[in-house]
């Protein structure tokens, strides 16, 4: 794709955008306290950079443009730094970890100001009494916290009485919604069930929810039909914001999986997000351009249809994923007895043992965290190199660690190709997503082995992709961290730097810029990134945090206060 054909694909997202300063309400504008001098500005929209001062004034960003005089302000001169919009991260896996350590240290660092949670068919919300529950004897036994609410608007009001350092906004989860009304039941919904998850759904938007999120890979979501996620989409249908969806498939059915994502958005008449694109699998690669054909197509149909990925080879979920999912059904004591029943545990090996030779190996599954501490030798490791240290079978080891942890391990699996990546990164309908958590490098949400991508996702793109592989030009990544995400969830005033927008500022040095978060030693913050402000409030100053916990709730725009 040339850059002609690039941005005019850009242009195609982005033509219906109007400038926030124009929509929103005239209001008192307080003085300008903070100027940034001499800074290259990339606006967030895509287009070439411009040198210029940005002025802050409290939340907001008070001018671009030529110096002005503001004698009580104070001044910074960055000339040699790039500024841009804080980064959105439009799928993120960051929410009750707030609570745990609100600094969120490892997304700020990278430049996120905003996160999106309530991905993969999972959010904080509806639960019933006996979840909420069960979710606060956890967080309570192992991190000390203590939380009282059941669903989003809870949750929300929480962390306003409670702020972190980032913003965050949160879809509505399907398959939390799913197990609210009908459990881990396997069959089609009712009648009566169905109205009861369409109210569910309605309700959260209401109470701020940005979007609808499935995670059909996984249970109890993956027992929905096309028709029951086009009905209970319906509610986003006013609203335009996106059926966001970790499709069903993601290697050998690749194909099957998009049509099902587009035909929800064709029968319910709603904008979709496909979550984390990607065409997993040697035997699959070869599938990504014509996926993205597919997408291309169905926007000229009339499918307003965009996707997300992150700029990593390497996938991160839940061990149990090698397994098929009719042996997960029952919640883990009943998946732990299939693998001793001599009359089913042969055909759950097969399909393993499949799964592990379209990812190329047993190296290419790595052990990220285990909740055990008697296996804690296993994180960060490859399956392979294991086995082989132990002198066992690779399939059996896998089996000792899912039973002596009772399938609570953490894996990272190395399915997709370089060239795939950039292809799905510089794509004018992808955006860019961490598909990660808010950790530390100290503190509770230091341990285990994580996918490095909750530490290094955006300089990634900006260093080594835009800047180094030339894969896009740097504006265009910016934009796929901000105006363009900010578009589709409908975020007024975030993804930006115009006058009027809010001051969620990233400053950083272009020819430095880089993650160094890796799979082997993935605790290591970025480097090139000395300034992060959100809300106008410094949150990383000279390269460190600041302790401030300027963040907001990001209600979306189906909110009735």
């Amino acid at each position: 794709m040339n850059r002609r054909s690039f941005v005019g694909g850009v242009a195609l997202l982005t033509a219906s955008h109007i400038p926030w300063s124009r929509r929103r309400a005239l209001a008192r504008v307080p003085a300008v306290n903070l100027i940034f001098r001499g800074g290259l500005v990339f606006d967030g929209t895509g287009a070439p950079p411009r040198e210029a001062d940005v002025a802050v004034a409290g939340d907001r960003i008070a001018s671009v443009g030529p110096g002005q005089p503001a004698p009580s302000a104070e001044e910074v001169d960055v000339r040699g730094l790039a500024i841009a919009p804080g980064f959105i991260d439009i799928h993120s896996h960051t929410d009750m970890e707030l609570f745990i350590d609100p600094r969120a240290e490892s997304k700020v660092r990278q430049g996120v100001t905003s996160e999106v949670a309530g991905q993969d068919g999972g959010s904080l919300g509806p639960w019933s009494a006996e979840q909420a529950d069960r979710v606060r004897q956890d967080y309570r036994d192992r991190h000390g916290v203590d939380i009282s609410f059941h669903d989003l608007a809870g949750f929300f009001q929480t962390l306003d009485r409670q702020p972190a350092a980032v913003n965050l906004a949160s879809m509505v989860g399907q398959g939390t919604v799913r197990q609210y009304v009908m459990g881990g039941a396997n069959r089609p919904a009712t009648e009566p069930e169905l109205g009861q998850m369409v109210g569910l759904i309605d309700e959260a938007l209401r109470a701020g929810a940005c979007g609808i999120s499935t995670g059909l890979e996984y249970l109890p979501g993956t027992f929905s039909s096309l028709e029951e996620l086009a009905r209970v989409a319906q509610p986003l249908r006013p609203l335009g914001l996106p059926y966001a969806t970790h499709m069903r498939n993601e290697d050998d059915q690749l194909f099957a999986a998009v049509e099902e994502a587009l035909n929800v958005g064709r029968e319910a008449g709603v904008p979709v997000h496909i979550s984390h694109l990607k065409a997993q699998g040697k035997r699959n690669w070869w599938k990504a351009e014509s996926i993205l054909g597919s997408l291309m197509a169905a926007r000229g149909d009339g499918v307003d249809v965009t996707y997300d990925r992150y700029p990593y080879v390497a996938y991160s979920t839940g061990l149990s994923s090698l397994f098929p999912v009719y042996a997960r059904e029952g919640g883990a004591t009943a998946f732990l007895a299939r693998l001793d029943d001599a009359g089913e545990a042969p055909a759950i090996e097969r399909a393993v043992r499949d799964k592990v030779t379209k990812l190329g190996s047993w190296d290419a599954v790595q052990i990220t965290a285990t909740v055990s501490p008697e296996l804690s030798w296993a994180q960060g490791r490859r399956l392979g190199e294991l086995a082989a240290e132990r002198a066992l079978e690779p399939y059996q080891l896998l089996l000792q660690i899912v039973r002596g942890d009772r399938n609570r391990t953490g894996m990272v699996g190395f399915g997709m190709s370089e060239d795939n990546t950039a292809l799905f990164l510089r794509h004018p309908l992808g955006m860019v997503c961490s598909d990660g958590t808010a950790l530390a490098t100290d503190g509770p949400l230091s341990g285990g082995s994580p996918h490095p991508r909750s530490y290094g996702t955006f300089p990634r793109v900006l260093g080594y992709y835009a800047r180094d592989q030339k894969v896009m030009p740097l504006e265009i990544a910016i934009h796929k961290m901000t105006g363009q995400p900010a578009r589709r969830l409908r975020l007024a005033g975030r993804g930006v730097i115009e006058p009027g927008a809010f001051a969620d500022l990233v400053l950083f040095d272009a020819d430095r810029v880089a993650d160094r978060a890796t799979f082997e030693q993935p605790h290591q913050y970025p480097a090139g990134i000395p300034h992060v402000l959100v809300n106008g409030s410094f949150v990383v100053r000279d390269g460190e945090h600041t302790g401030a916990k300027p963040g907001r709730v990001l209600r979306g725009v189906g909110w009735t206060g």
